[in-house]
């Protein structure tokens, strides 16, 4: 009986082993794919690639593989692009067809393709189109929008000047402020900085994104199939999603019961006011489900990625404080120590400018770039893409290529300077990606960097509680996003 049963087994393994190299030969012969690491059946190129170092693990197979190549994460196919001339050509001279979003398992959990971020086909260009509206609508990338942030730095500028000097952590500081710009537009009304409810939800967004980053997210995007039936920490993602969903379907009930469709407050109330209007349309995009992931996507990008880009940047002031000095200077000279800081004092500060475009070259906060598809079979730099096809433009790439950027892995402002001290265009500067899919935000998003960092600057100086030649700038976890590391600092008066 027990032979009977190892012959069993034996016969399973063999029948599997046959099944699955029948697929990946099958997989193989959907298109030509460029070339890449040798893979191996289920598992893929899991033995070439660092979990807790994806990104850089995708680099150094640049290096054999060249600037476009193919890995398999787990039994799926993904083509990575580096450097800016690859990625252009995807997602700016071949933008239709790049325009899908990648498959983002880790997410799709509690996304299941809804919401403007993680959409596709004719959801997500609908969506799209209706959420960069109402943004407009609200100030995006107008005066009213600026008075927005002038009024939140005001209320951090408030915040830093109770320190007295002493060293704070700055982390929620800078994620309250940031929030309640994007409060402001998704919700009608800002929090109060002391607001329990409030800090719960940017303790979990930070942790969200810092989930997004671990090995364990990374593993469950290879091997989402077995993961999803397993217990462990790759679960936390999903939980915390889940907390945020609940806690935006909330804020919807709140403006249903008090919907004024003459006078929207908000985002959710334009996105009501469309449900109502379609309510008889049964292949409307305009649902509850749309509506909350929508919202989510909106909050969630419109909180962290700014907040985090600030946080990168107090600290690289802090280990470089020559160029803080020249920014106070240039501050002095243009704005003076009383007037509010405007976006129109953009052009004519051109360091500043560098600085901060710098601050986000180098802090580089989504590395990996969101994942995208093919939506038809696509030919590119001699290969051919099957419809589906999961690419990874790889933005840190792009901002660190040296073609581009003389000192890619270096604090060099200059990078944006000509040599006269006038700001210079780089092209190969992406931060918000590029293509069809460029970040929502984005023009709200350079608002409030220069605001803030001018409006903190002109009030404070920086001082680390460690020499300036002993920070550290290596982020905390580095994945689908860079974390920035913790620390304090103390906001001295000027």
């Amino acid at each position: 009986m027990l032979a009977l049963g190892l012959l069993l087994v034996a016969l399973l393994a063999c029948l599997t082993t046959m099944v699955l190299t029948a697929v990946w030969q099958q997989r193989k012969f959907l298109g030509k794919l460029p070339p890449g690491p040798r893979a191996l059946p289920f598992i893929g190129n899991y033995l070439q690639l660092n979990t807790d170092q994806m990104y850089n693990s995708l680099m150094k197979l640049r290096e054999k593989y060249g600037q476009v190549f193919t890995v398999y994460m787990g039994p799926r196919p993904i083509v990575i692009l580096c450097g800016h001339e690859a990625v252009k050509e995807a997602l700016v001279d071949q933008a239709d067809e790049f325009s899908g979003r990648g498959v983002f398992a880790s997410l799709e959990r509690n996304f299941q393709g809804y919401g403007v971020a993680l959409a596709n086909g004719e959801r997500w260009r609908i969506l799209r189109r209706f959420s960069l509206t109402i943004l407009r609508d609200f100030g995006m990338g107008k005066r009213s929008i600026e008075e927005r942030i002038q009024e939140e730095a005001s209320f951090l500028l408030e915040e830093f000047r109770k320190t007295k000097g002493t060293p704070i952590e700055p982390t929620f500081f800078l994620s309250c402020t940031v929030s309640n710009v994007i409060s402001s537009v998704v919700f009608g009304s800002r929090f109060d900085y002391k607001d329990k409810q409030f800090l719960k939800l940017l303790q979990m967004i930070n942790e969200t994104f810092i989930e997004m980053s671990t090995p364990w997210t990374q593993l469950y995007d290879m091997y989402s199939g077995i993961m999803q039936h397993l217990p462990g920490r790759h679960n936390r993602l999903y939980y915390l999603i889940e907390e945020l969903k609940d806690f935006i379907a909330s804020r919807v009930k709140t403006n249903e019961a008090s919907l004024d469709p003459q006078n929207p407050r908000d985002f959710i109330d334009c996105f009501l006011i469309k449900m109502h209007q379609d309510e008889n349309n049964p292949d409307t995009e305009f649902n509850l489900k749309n509506l909350v992931l929508t919202t989510l996507n909106l909050f969630f990008a419109g909180t962290e990625t700014v907040s985090s880009t600030l946080r990168y940047g107090l600290l690289l002031l802090m280990k470089h404080p020559e160029v803080e000095a020249k920014i106070h200077e240039e501050i002095d000279q243009v704005i003076g120590p009383h007037r509010i800081p405007s976006v129109d004092d953009r052009v004519k500060m051109p360091y500043t400018d560098a600085v901060i475009h710098e601050i986000q070259r180098l802090t580089d906060i989504v590395p990996m770039g969101v994942p995208h598809n093919v939506i038809r079979d696509t030919h590119f730099r001699g290969y051919l893409l099957p419809k589906g096809t999961d690419v990874f433009p790889l933005l840190g790439s792009v901002l660190k290529d040296p073609k581009y950027f003389r000192y890619p892995d270096a604090f060099y402002p200059q990078h944006f300077l000509d040599e006269s001290g006038h700001f210079k265009k780089n092209e190969a500067f992406v931060p918000f990606s590029s293509g069809k899919r460029i970040c929502l935000g984005e023009a709200m998003a350079r608002m409030e960097l220069f605001l803030y960092f001018t409006s903190i600057l002109q009030n404070f100086s920086l001082r680390p509680l460690v020499p300036p030649a002993d920070i550290d700038i290596t982020p905390k976890v580095t994945g689908f996003g860079n974390i920035p590391p913790t620390y304090e600092l103390c906001f001295v008066a000027r």
